[in-house]
């Protein structure tokens, strides 16, 4: 009888390591799936990361996001969710333990998803538009990317930080939605002016958004999920030279 308990204890012990388990299916050199990663370590998450390849992507991938086809998709009790930015509003809405990503406040929640969404919108496709082109296009781009920057500098940040009166102060405990958008984007900017020799975020135009992304650089969180800075060089020469050749 003793024995009979113990087993079933322990099976109820498997079942529900079984269903809390968390599965990232993802790409290393992805700033998608590098925001739920974020947003797994922010939460104290154990997670399992499954490495995809873009080029041939699993069977399981596909069972898992049949419509798009992409990463990142999260698994958890067996379901998956997928789109980088439903995923972290899973997790914040899941697992209410540790820092919120998104305010309890519905006006200032508001906000930080409105400017999450658009760096997304309005930022994402420019930059990487900027690393993949040359000449006059580069150059047309790179203006495009300076104005939304000063649109966040004098708009965004007055509404993101309105609790420090538009001063970007950032830590584990605070990073929410919108840091984690803008961190995957623009956090390794210093490499891609290094690859480029273009200059991308002026402190003197926008001193503002220079001291968020340092600000966010600064994190713990941060620093543990960001590879070598040698090693960025070399992911963003070798997309920028696949870019061009296939121009």
């Amino acid at each position: 009888m003793f024995q009979a308990i113990l087993n079933s204890k322990e099976e109820e012990k498997m079942d529900e390591e079984i269903e809390n388990k968390v599965i990232l299916h993802g790409s290393f050199a992805s700033p998608y799936s590098k925001r739920i990663e974020l947003a797994l370590k922010l939460k104290s998450i154990p997670y399992q990361f499954v490495q995809e390849d873009l080029q041939n992507k699993s069977q399981t991938l596909l069972r898992y996001n049949p419509v798009h086809k992409k990463i990142p998709v999260l698994v958890h009790n067996g379901k998956p969710i997928s789109e980088s930015l439903f995923i972290i509003d899973y997790i914040d809405e899941t697992w209410r333990n540790g820092p919120h990503l998104l305010p309890e406040d519905p006006y200032r929640r508001s906000k930080v998803r409105f400017w999450a969404n658009y760096i997304q919108l309005h930022l994402y496709d420019v930059v990487i538009k900027v690393v993949k082109s040359e000449g006059e296009e580069q150059e047309e781009a790179l203006t495009e990317v300076k104005e939304k920057l000063r649109v966040i500098e004098k708009e965004g940040l007055k509404e993101i930080f309105s609790d420090t009166d538009g001063e970007p102060t950032v830590t584990n405990e605070t990073m929410s939605l919108v840091d984690i958008v803008m961190c995957t984007l623009l956090s390794p900017y210093k490499a891609h002016e290094e690859v480029l020799g273009l200059k991308i975020i002026d402190p003197e135009i926008v001193p503002g958004v220079y001291g968020w992304i340092n600000a966010i650089n600064e994190t713990s969180v941060v620093k543990d999920l960001s590879p070598p800075y040698e090693q960025v060089l070399e992911i963003l020469r070798v997309f920028r030279q696949m870019s061009l050749s296939r121009s």
